[in-house]
């Protein structure tokens, strides 16, 4: 296969994995919003998708360390890469289909290990950058994000009661429309910039760029819009398990989950951490609904999130190793590879319209909410 077809292939292929993470991460910035009835559905995704494509222009640092940290560009192709991708889009799909707030980032991570270590041998992995740039942060961004919303939401209950019921109330759905903005700018300067950093891969192991450069504008672009547009389309069923699944939130509570989420990832963008958003979103709220009651937390969704987080990288490796050594044999693999994960895509797709999320049953649930709170009153 001509080699710049094959760049073409990665670069959609890059950009189909973006759209999936914009709609696999829309809870992180907007669940909660969503739950407490700070904003509506709709809006939510469409605040969201705009902000999503204003950080992508933020920054690249994570970009570069997508790009010339976790792989050597020297001993990839980009047929390796698009069985990463691969990867990583099966993954998205199939947790996206249970309602799993996983890692897209995790997922691209997992699914581009795989394919390198399987097609180019152990030497094509910088493990010192994984754990320093991918596996640290995965583990201390989301406590971070836990202990500070908990701390906040602490404080601000404690404010809270010298304050009219009704003003507080109106007050923090305000706040949480700032901050919920605030976590869907800081989403795109950190998940925008994945799909930035594999295209520009693709484009250095190709030779159409020197090793070492940052992203070109297109690709900025071209990345940014197809986040927004996954996110504008909304992952109803992962913002279902975030917004009421994991803990029942208040405007408050919310607004401390959101602002500690927002200052978490913005931070670990600055240093070029590519870390998880869903793992500091779901610390975040998980945190929120400790300060606010100890006992407030769903712990058995915890549990699977957990478990669902263990698998993501090993999960998507495997997926990523196969898809990738086929792919590296030649047109045939690609074309193989291609076709299964298409039928694949389209089986996930068509299982999920027996059973759908709507935004619809989304506000239904906050409004009974809402009732129940009247009714506490």
């Amino acid at each position: 296969m001509d080699p710049a077809l094959v760049v073409i292939i990665v670069v959609v292929t890059a950009l189909i994995f973006d759209f999936t993470n914009g709609f696999h991460d829309t809870a992180n910035a907007m669940a909660t919003s969503i739950a407490t009835g700070a904003l509506k559905p709709r809006t939510a995704v469409a605040l969201s998708a705009v902000l999503n494509l204003v950080g992508a222009f933020l920054s690249v640092e994570v970009a570069k360390t997508i790009s010339g940290g976790i792989v050597d560009d020297a001993q990839i192709t980009p047929a390796v890469i698009f069985g990463g991708l691969v990867g990583a889009i099966m993954w998205n799909l199939v947790t996206w289909y249970v309602g799993l707030p996983s890692s897209s980032s995790h997922a691209l991570f997992g699914g581009l290990i795989g394919a390198a270590w399987v097609a180019s041998g152990v030497d094509a992995i910088h493990f010192a950058k994984v754990v320093d740039k991918v596996l640290v942060p995965a583990i201390v961004a989301p406590l971070v994000a836990g202990l500070v919303a908990a701390v906040a939401t602490i404080i601000v209950y404690r404010l809270k009661r010298a304050a009219d019921p009704r003003v507080s109330h109106t007050g923090f759905k305000v706040g949480q429309v700032a901050s919920a903005s605030l976590v869907s700018l800081a989403h795109g300067t950190n998940d925008a910039q994945k799909t930035m950093g594999i295209i520009t891969l693709a484009l250095i192991t190709s030779g159409s760029l020197a090793p070492g450069s940052g992203p070109p504008t297109w690709v900025i672009v071209s990345a940014g819009l197809a986040i927004a547009l996954g996110t504008y389309l909304g992952g109803w069923r992962i913002t279902h398990t975030l917004g009421r699944g994991l803990t029942t939130i208040e405007p408050a509570q919310g607004f401390a989950a959101q602002t500690s989420t927002a200052t978490a990832i913005l931070a670990s963008s600055h240093l070029g951490f590519a870390l998880s958003t869903t793992h500091v979103a779901s610390g975040g709220i998980m945190g929120s609904g400790l300060g606010r009651d100890r006992h407030g937390v769903r712990w058995g969704t915890m549990g699977k999130m957990a478990a669902g987080w263990l698998l993501t990288l090993p999960a998507a490796g495997i997926v990523g190793a196969i898809a990738g050594k086929w792919a590296s044999t030649g047109t045939s693999g690609v074309i193989g590879v291609a076709v299964i994960g298409a039928a694949v895509s389209i089986g996930i797709w068509i299982l999920s319209r027996r059973e759908p999320v709507k935004p619809e049953h989304i506000v239904d649930e906050v409004a009974a909410q809402a009732e129940l709170h009247k009714v506490a009153a």
